[in-house]
């Protein structure tokens, strides 16, 4: 059996700021798939536990020594409307381990049953979003965009009731930690600025130790996040991804995309596209994402005005700096993303306009995201212009726009060789497509699991053209397309 290094930090601070909960027995647990890569990079040893054993532990059966078992307290953002209480509802964070490279990171098992904070849920998870969760997560890791990740998913043996009947299922999740804007909410809304200031410095601590020392930390705090959160944003975009679900809950303060809900990747480029079946209103669209992230960022920065200046006044216009600073960083950063997309060196002011254009053009055409930029790499390398005009409903305007594009980079001294291979490296070949994702789902949900299996391992090499994994390249046929996903809670 395993031997987990606990070191609970979290754990150590007051107690308001989590409840204990023990994970609901599991009546047969089976193991789906366990993340062995992962496990050694958290320093845990499973070399001699079965798999049985795995699905004892990851169920919640048979919870380690020193684990922690609580569940932690956090309010919310949802759609826009503040809820002052939520907290994990169907999440029990076992325990933080330190890893190879001595960074701390949360262990939790998510579907393991009721919480304190479960309101009349029963905590538990059925297989499908299990399985997204599990895929999605792990092909972010494979892209290279901060992300939790998952150590293992369990079949319960028992069913879960949503519209219908579904498998119960327990995800492992691995996080940085899983402090959330919400985190901060809960205390500020409770007027506790004693249990702010002991959440901010644990923090800074954990995340953000250069802080430490500095005349205006919580400040800097704000601003560091703002930083990460912009990176992270523009990288979503670079990749198509839509989150789907972007509450202040779900927006975590290391920096990581955490909660794959009812997240997708679009085929078709669309700026207004939604899959979400609860966002009604769009508020969460692929080019919304960074004005959320923006308005939830102000929301952070409104639970540390206590702490940030002895004037209120000061407080808020440091702050109001800190989010002005959001945007102009992230704008940088997607701009810096998309360059080297388009095989661009250098900074020229037309630059904007440039990719502007194409993204404008793929929109008109119903050009495929990630096939288009992969397609333009084949191009830069000296396959002829077809190639990218065959993703376009209009060939006509991919070709105009390719003689700027060509006058853009005529200065460009790498040889196409070169020039593909770098964007190759930034321009997947394989993304987690709904499609694919849902057939995976299906399959599992009527007990073969061979089609997550198959998926996953095409996921772990976005970047390279397999062969073995050519299918995985292509757009869903008509009849194949998801249009919508689903939270799963």
């Amino acid at each position: 059996m395993a031997v987990f290094a606990f070191d609970n930090s979290y754990q150590r601070l007051p107690e308001r700021f989590y409840r204990p909960a023990s994970p609901a027995a599991a009546r047969a647990p089976r193991l789906i798939r366990f993340n062995a890569a992962l496990a050694e990079e958290l320093n845990l040893d499973f070399a001699r536990a079965s798999d049985e054993e795995l699905a004892a532990i990851f169920s919640g059966n048979s919870l380690p020594e020193g684990a922690a078992a609580i569940a932690m307290a956090y309010a919310g953002h949802q759609f826009g409307n503040f809820v002052p209480q939520l907290g994990d509802g169907r999440a029990i964070l076992m325990g933080e381990v330190v890893d190879r490279d001595g960074q701390r990171r949360d262990i939790q098992l998510k579907g393991a049953g009721v919480t304190p904070f479960s309101r009349n849920g029963d905590g538990r998870a059925a297989l499908g979003p299990v399985l997204r969760e599990y895929l999605v997560s792990e092909a972010m890791q494979a892209l290279g965009i901060p992300t939790t990740r998952a150590l293992a998913a369990v079949l319960t043996g028992e069913a879960v009731h949503r519209e219908t009947k579904l498998p119960g299922a327990v995800l492992t999740r691995v996080a940085s930690s899983h402090i959330r804007i919400g985190t901060f909410q809960f205390f500020a809304a409770r007027g506790d600025d004693e249990a702010i200031k002991a959440l901010a410095d644990h923090v800074i601590a954990r995340h953000y130790p250069e802080l430490e020392g500095l005349e205006q930390p919580y400040l800097a705090l704000v601003n560091a996040v703002a930083a990460r959160q912009a990176d992270l944003v523009a990288r979503w975009l670079s990749v198509g991804f839509i989150h789907g679900v972007m509450n202040t809950d779900n927006m975590a303060v290391s920096g990581e995309t955490i909660d794959f809900g009812p997240c997708a990747f679009l085929d078709e480029y669309d700026p207004r596209k939604v899959f979400s079946s609860i966002d009604q209103r769009g508020r969460y669209a692929y080019a919304n994402q960074p004005g959320i992230a923006q308005w939830n960022l102000a929301r952070f920065a409104e639970t540390l005005l206590p702490l940030m200046a002895a004037r209120e006044e000061e407080s808020v216009e440091a702050a109001n700096a800190a989010l002005t600073e959001f945007g102009r960083l992230f704008q940088a950063r997607w701009l810096d993303l998309f360059r080297t997309k388009l095989g661009l060196v250098g900074e020229e002011e037309a630059d904007l306009d440039l990719i502007n254009s194409l993204l404008k053009s793929m929109q008109d055409s119903e050009a495929d995201f990630t096939r288009t930029f992969r397609a333009l790499g084949k191009v830069a390398g000296g396959a002829g212009d077809p190639v990218l005009e065959a993703e376009f409903a209009d060939p006509i305007g991919a070709g105009d726009w390719l003689r700027r594009w060509r006058l853009r980079i005529e200065d460009d001294l790498r040889t196409p060789e070169e020039r593909q291979v770098a964007m190759e490296a930034v321009n997947p070949a394989v993304i987690p497509r709904n499609h694919r994702i849902e057939e995976a789902i299906q399959a599992g949900l009527a007990g073969d699991f061979t089609v997550f299996e198959r998926l996953h391992a095409a996921l772990q090499s976005p970047y390279a053209e397999i062969p073995e994994f050519a299918a995985y390249q292509e757009k869903p046929a008509v009849e194949e397309r998801v249009e919508r996903t689903f939270c799963g809670t």
